[in-house]
């Protein structure tokens, strides 16, 4: 049993970057211009697959879609007992998705006439659901591995993760659109519930990892990227 045990924690620790994944995290999770241009540009493209009842072009929003790294960067600062990160990661989440829900509010209402919320890829995502979590944990699980392994592309997962939050996202916005309140709650809810589940996963994976031991490298490369922040703001 023991042995199993040292198998298994030897294969996650194999290998690892995990400075390099603590800089990336932090890197694409900070509140610069281009993360919320992505975002928006993901959730324009996933609303109007929404509308147009097109799974294609949903999954093509995804691709574009940057809310992996301040989700995983949540559960970074949980097993770093690192606050800051936490509320920075979870300030950026917040207002990603503020921005994703107006963006998606405005679609909604010009194309009001265009599309009914009863088509099948809307109702789908508004009825969250224990499978749901499950399928957020195992999202979860497979960014925050391949994020660490630097032989591993970490654009996969960040899809994956993704497929978890940017329709919710998208529905919430084109429900408050419509006023309807059975699809706001049931989209926002299975956000929510796609958010705990990868935090959760990423907790696990990262304890695993004892990436409790590298709260310094986040409080380095945290300082970083708000000395780049002020320069792109006075810029």
């Amino acid at each position: 049993m023991r042995t199993n045990m040292f198998n298994t924690f030897s294969f996650f620790q194999k290998d690892l970057n995990k400075n390099h994944a603590i800089e990336l995290v932090i890197d694409q999770s900070s509140p610069k211009r281009e993360f919320f241009l992505q975002v928006i540009f993901s959730i324009l493209m996933a609303s109007f697959g929404l509308i147009i009842n097109s799974a294609a072009v949903i999954i093509g929003s995804m691709l574009i879609a940057p809310v992996l790294y301040p989700v995983i960067g949540i559960g970074m600062g949980f097993i770093m007992s690192d606050l800051k990160l936490i509320a920075r990661s979870a300030i950026t989440l917040g207002k990603a998705l503020f921005v994703a829900v107006l963006a998606a509010f405005v679609i909604g209402l010009f194309w009001s006439n265009t599309f009914a919320l009863s088509n099948t890829e809307i109702t789908q995502r508004v009825s969250p659901s224990l499978i749901h979590f499950v399928i957020a944990i195992i999202a979860g699980l497979a960014g925050t591995y391949a994020l660490v392994r630097p032989n591993l592309n970490v654009n996969l997962p960040a899809v994956a993760i993704s497929v978890s939050l940017v329709p919710p996202m998208a529905v919430t916005g084109l429900g408050l659109a419509k006023f309807d309140w059975p699809t706001i709650t049931g989209a926002f809810g299975l956000f929510l519930i796609n958010v705990l589940g990868i935090i959760f996963a990423s907790m696990l994976m990262f304890s695993i990892m004892n990436f409790h031991a590298k709260r310094h490298m986040a409080d380095k490369a945290i300082k970083k990227e708000d000395l780049n922040i002020k320069k792109e703001s006075l810029s």
